[in-house]
């Protein structure tokens, strides 16, 4: 009698557990047109330079890229940028080196070679600067969030004010598509932050679809290159089914049925 108590009062506890998670609202994030997907997509390579912008004046300050280096900027599939503009962003930044011959470190001009620097020189000083929030490296950002440019795009544009009976902690702000709605990043994005150098209209929406391109990229930057594979290797396959199949007509019209 009494394991079945026991059994019973687990069947309850796990049909309550599994009725609380059914009902629990699903965060939906919308999907948007982007130019890089299906098998055909590419990159706007203007939306990329403007992404850079925009992750240089306004994400670069708190979140690091240590997988890229500037010369990568330059490079076909890329923002492509010329090897000036390369060389001239890279020596915008100012890089530790050495030792010298005197055994001490110092600091010098970028070099495209060089990796993207990094706001904060280790982990705990990027927390400890953001109220123990470690703001993550963005280099694969893209890749290591659930549904991708259009949960990071999505993020980027859900910033909202909360519902009237919703608390939010200090620090803490209301996002429409975060998990639990709560964020400790402050909305980063607000119309004209940043003025385009080709003219574009710097929108909040504009300036969010365009750092969400380059980040994308950022993660994956072969992706055009393996769209334009994969496409051959759908027309190859097309072709090949095709010579297969009349082929096969061409061989089995010789058997007589009779025989």
């Amino acid at each position: 009698m009494c394991n079945f108590k026991g059994i019973f009062s687990s069947f309850l506890i796990l049909f309550f557990i599994h009725t609380n998670f059914s009902n629990a609202e699903e965060i939906k994030i919308p999907k948007y047109d982007w130019t890089f997907k299906g098998i055909t997509g590419t990159f706007d390579r203007s939306a990329l330079q403007r992404g850079y912008q925009v992750y240089t004046e306004v994400c670069a300050s708190c979140h690091s890229m240590n997988l890229l280096s500037y010369r990568n900027l330059g490079e076909k599939g890329g923002p492509e940028f010329s090897v000036e503009q390369v060389k001239a962003i890279a020596a915008n930044f100012e890089v530790t080196d050495g030792p010298n011959s005197d055994g001490e470190m110092f600091t010098r001009p970028g070099r495209p070679s060089d990796r993207f620097v990094s706001p904060y020189p280790n982990i705990e000083a990027a927390t400890a600067a953001n109220g123990g929030a470690y703001p993550p490296d963005m280099s694969v950002l893209v890749k290591a969030r659930k549904g991708g440019a259009d949960y990071i795009y999505a993020v980027l544009m859900g910033y909202t004010e909360p519902p009237a009976d919703f608390q939010l902690e200090d620090g803490v702000y209301y996002n429409k598509y975060m998990d639990g709605n709560k964020i400790k990043m402050s909305n980063p994005l607000a119309d004209d932050l940043v003025s385009y150098a080709d003219g574009t209209n710097a929108t909040q929406a504009q300036m969010a679809k365009d750092v969400t391109t380059f980040l994308t990229w950022a993660a994956e930057p072969h992706l055009e290159t393996r769209h334009k594979l994969g496409f051959k290797v759908v027309i190859f396959l097309i072709i090949l089914s095709t010579l297969v199949y009349f082929s096969m007509r061409k061989l089995w019209s010789r058997i007589d049925p009779k025989d």
